[in-house]
């Protein structure tokens, strides 16, 4: 494609200029190129250089919080992971660039605790037509299996914690997919497979992740999962249409009451109040441990919200509590209200605490521990706790997704049914 090619406004590009030019993101994963899809063009109804921009992830395309160029510098925010990228060039836009001023380099670089941030280089470039650069190289095996589309039995460096990849190859080789885990997926993934090598990225603004793998002679995968500047670890997969996971319910104790008047939160607004305030009564109630750094609590904010919108004037009242990673009051909160704003939240959130299983655990006693994020916490008119699910399958799932939410709404639904004793 080339460097001023357009392309017809996508579904769910709101706002946006019907002519948006593609350009590709490399992020310098220590496993190698981590690349990625952005479109920019100019916001319709806007000032003349107010841009638009979005990322692509083959099944998704999201809007980022900002698109700025200054000269040669490019900013990209991602306000809703506390994350931007920052690109210079060698020149302003030229007429032939489309938007942006090409080739840039940067980096990018997202808050991952107090004092502590992720990084990684950039570059951004024109598109040239394809996300991972296409292999010059022929499968060393003749009987290499044409597609790996369908679904692969999983599993992660030393952890014996079952995971299923569930890959779509289209005819040109390009693949959509994600990894569905016992604590949630990994969204969407794109990228493509050739000779043997199946290659997919997903960059979502505050996560980066790089899959690369090989078909091995017995028909498997083999290979590594690169995340941010500092996770690694290997995974291999087998083709198992049959594959399943664990249910996201937990057996647990509903026997004991539990005293919502001693757990107490900030709100967004400072003010310090318990779970049993007023506006937090209900027959049913939802309490979600969450944090605005986590992709897939992205995703159940949508649901949280079908559910109360269907279930609310029934009698269902949901509770967010926020886990952030700073600890800082005032950068945390303004955080949770990001995540209010993009997600349309129409639930309250508390501010609960720091992103620590172990102070979760003191500040949330109605579960043993945290196993994920997210986790709903199912408490009854008694207050007493009758179901706790953890983790949670996005969209990019698919059949879990629907599967999980219909199994989740059936809880609520008993719930609101059962008469208090």
């Amino acid at each position: 494609m080339m460097v001023a090619a357009t392309l017809l406004l996508f579904a769910g590009a709101a706002n946006a200029n019907a002519n948006l030019t593609l350009y590709r993101v490399v992020l310098a994963s220590p496993g190698g190129e981590l690349p990625f899809l952005l479109y920019v063009g100019e916001r319709e109804g806007g000032e003349p250089g107010d841009l638009v921009g979005f990322v692509d992830n083959g099944g998704e395309r999201f809007e980022v919080s900002q698109v700025r160029v200054e000269g040669r510098r490019i900013i990209l925010a991602i306000d809703h992971y506390d994350a931007r990228i920052e690109l210079s060039a060698d020149r302003s836009v030229h007429p032939n660039d489309g938007w942006l001023p090409v080739p840039a380099k940067g980096h990018w670089r997202r808050r991952a605790g107090k004092d502590k941030w992720a990084r990684l280089d950039c570059t951004l470039t024109a598109s040239p037509g394809y996300r991972f650069k296409p292999l010059d190289t022929e499968p060393a095996n003749k009987d290499m299996p044409r597609s790996i589309d369908g679904r692969w039995t999983a599993s992660f460096g030393a952890d014996k914690t079952p995971a299923i990849g569930e890959f779509k190859q289209l005819a040109d080789g390009t693949v959509h997919g994600t990894f569905l885990t016992t604590t949630g997926d990994y969204r969407y993934l794109a990228g493509s497979y050739e000779a043997g090598r199946l290659r997919l990225s997903v960059f979502d603004g505050g996560h980066a992740f790089l899959f690369d793998a090989t078909v091995q002679p017995d028909g498997s995968l083999k290979g590594d999962f690169w995340s941010r500047d500092t996770w690694h670890e290997t995974w291999t997969a087998k083709r198992d249409e049959s594959a399943t996971l664990p249910d996201g319910f937990e057996r647990i104790d509903s026997s004991k009451k539990v005293e919502l008047s001693t757990l107490k939160y900030r709100d967004i607004d400072g003010k310090m109040v318990s779970l049993d305030d007023p506006r937090f009564k209900g027959t049913a109630r939802i309490i979600e441990i969450f944090g605005t750094w986590c992709p897939n609590c992205h995703d159940a904010a949508r649901h949280l919200n079908e559910l109360h919108e269907t279930y609310g004037p029934k009698g269902l009242s949901i509770v967010s509590l926020a886990f952030e990673y700073t600890g800082d009051v005032e950068r945390d909160t303004e955080q949770v209200r990001r995540f209010i704003k993009r997600n349309e939240v129409k639930y309250p959130i508390l501010l609960a605490g720091i992103a620590d299983k172990e102070v979760v655990a003191k500040q949330v006693p109605l579960i043993d521990k945290l196993r994920s994020y997210p986790t709903m916490i199912f408490i009854d008119r008694n207050n007493k706790v009758r179901a706790v699910y953890s983790g949670y399958y996005g969209p990019a799932t698919g059949d879990a997704n629907k599967k999980m939410t219909e199994s989740i709404g059936a809880v609520v639904e008993k719930l609101l049914e059962d008469e208090a004793p």
